[in-house]
């Protein structure tokens, strides 16, 4: 389960969670589809986590100065040996159950599938690895908000506009909010291996205010999409708010180890603004 780090989860479950409730405001839903969806994300992402753990302890970033949670490959939890074909298996896994939704959605989905499970590799593995270049939010809002939800439609309606991607916005920018507080918490220890991830590359104060205009930007989705014509009752996800001013305020006022529970609260407020969204697409 610390291999897992089920506090990031709401990063793959919220947008198929998100695209799912658009294909039933439309008419589109299968919970089958859907189900599939669920799965696939969820596994992606799992195996993104135990690849990470793989990378960062071969390049020595996880050490015993880190201020984050345990990483089991680093503390000898689990031999890099046993991760690298738990890793395997999840994604060889994810492949084929993929092909159910290849079977019914068509060639696009396949080409989304082997893209995610090549980006879960090179998130931080092979010669150029996405996080340590500081791309890393880039394609967290790419993939954990454009393609996870707009292709979790797409499963189900077989089609895509413009306002499902404009609804992907929001998980996506919660998601990056949830790797920026990573992220801001390691930058001393990631300076140090010459992991440039945004935050060490433009500095904390800055990516503090970067995880401000996301939220922004979140909560601005909804009534984008409200405007596109969908149900007045999304705006519920409005409700969320407060909780994301008190992360921002707790996210000001924390260092350290304190961060590890700002983190959390992301991935919270996310949840919260995700069921809210959907739920409201759901009232006609």
């Amino acid at each position: 389960m610390l291999a897992v780090r089920p506090k990031t989860l709401p990063a793959g479950a919220v947008p198929v969670l998100l695209g799912s409730a658009l294909a039933a405001a439309d008419d589109r839903f299968s919970l089958f589809s859907a189900l599939i969806a669920l799965f696939c994300a969820l596994g992606i992402q799992i195996a993104t986590n135990f690849i990470n753990e793989i990378y960062d302890f071969r390049k020595g970033a996880d050490t015993v100065q880190r201020l984050g949670p345990t990483r089991t490959v680093a503390a000898g939890i689990i031999s890099e040996k046993t991760m690298i074909r738990v890793s395997a298996t999840l994604l060889i896994s994810v492949f084929l159950l993929g092909l159910v939704l290849v079977y019914s959605a068509g060639w696009p989905i396949l080409l989304v599938g082997l893209l995610s499970m090549l980006f879960a590799w090179a998130y931080t593995g092979g010669p150029y690895p996405i996080a340590y270049s500081g791309l890393g939010d880039v394609f967290v809002f790419i993939f954990f908000g454009l393609v996870a939800t707009g292709g979790t439609y797409y499963v189900q309606a077989l089609e895509l506009h413009s306002s499902i991607l404009l609804a992907a916005a929001a998980p996506g920018a919660f998601s990056v909010n949830i790797l920026l507080v990573n992220n801001i918490r390691d930058i001393d220890t990631d300076r140090t291996v010459g992991k440039m991830t945004l935050p060490a590359r433009i500095g904390a104060a800055s990516a503090r205010k970067l995880y401000v205009l996301l939220t922004v930007l979140a909560y601005l989705v909804p009534v984008a999409v409200w405007m596109n014509g969908y149900s007045v009752w999304s705006l519920l996800s409005l409700l969320s708010f407060p909780l994301a001013v008190g992360m921002i305020r707790a996210l000001y006022a924390s260092g350290g180890r304190a961060l590890n529970d700002v983190l959390a609260g992301t991935g919270k407020v996310m949840t919260i603004h995700g069921l809210l969204f959907a739920a409201g697409l759901l009232i006609h």
